[in-house]
């Protein structure tokens, strides 16, 4: 028989083919299982980013954020600082907050004295229309002795401030003022977060 150089040699086929098995049971008898693929690997990491249920997924965080703020609420409303608001829990606004529940503050009174005025102004036009234009200009004098009553606290309010915290604290964007404007507005008993004296008088330190 003529030896043919061309023709493949089943001898060292089937012997490459016994090394590749004997490769492949050694990687399996290792590792306990195949090695997987690259594309399959990364399926496996591959998380979605955008939520399969996005309606359910907002109406989870609102129901978050409702939680959080009504916990935030009970206890601006109970005292209890540590659960309160990063803004309420800030030294400069507990005491601003301290400082405006310690004075009597002329303003607090505006809505109860402004609705009852608009009562007595309904009634006094049909009963006694004489006295109609002098209740009217002693609602305008009670206004604006309270907002001069505000003017002033703001200004002395202002100086301790500034002696306590520095000029960053009453600085351009921090709106303490407003703040204390508010909370001034407001009856000492209906104030949140609640006063932590329960009386007039005990000014902060």
């Amino acid at each position: 028989m003529t030896w043919n150089p061309f023709s493949k040699d089943k001898s060292t086929d089937s012997a490459q083919t016994t090394v590749e098995q004997t490769n492949k049971v050694q990687e399996t008898e290792g590792k306990g299982r195949p090695t997987p693929k690259r594309k399959e690997a990364q399926e496996r990491n591959l998380h979605p980013l955008v939520p399969k249920n996005r309606k359910a997924d907002r109406k989870a965080a609102k129901e978050r954020i409702r939680k959080k703020e009504d916990e935030q609420y009970e206890a601006m409303r109970t005292g209890d600082l540590p659960h309160m608001p990063r803004i309420e829990r800030d030294p400069v606004h507990i005491y601003i907050r301290d400082y405006i529940d310690a004075r009597f503050n002329l303003a607090e009174y505006f809505i109860p004295v402004l609705f009852g005025v608009m009562i007595l102004m309904l009634v006094i036009a049909f009963i006694w229309p004489a006295f109609y234009t002098p209740l009217g200009i002693l609602m305008y004098v009670y206004i604006i002795v309270a907002a001069i009553d505000i003017f002033l606290m703001w200004h002395k309010l202002k100086k301790k401030i500034v002696e306590k915290f520095g000029e960053k604290a009453v600085g351009k964007g921090t709106h303490v003022c407003s703040y204390a404007c508010s909370r001034a507005l407001q009856l000492r008993r209906w104030r949140v977060p609640k006063p932590t004296s329960k009386k007039r008088g005990n000014w902060p330190k």
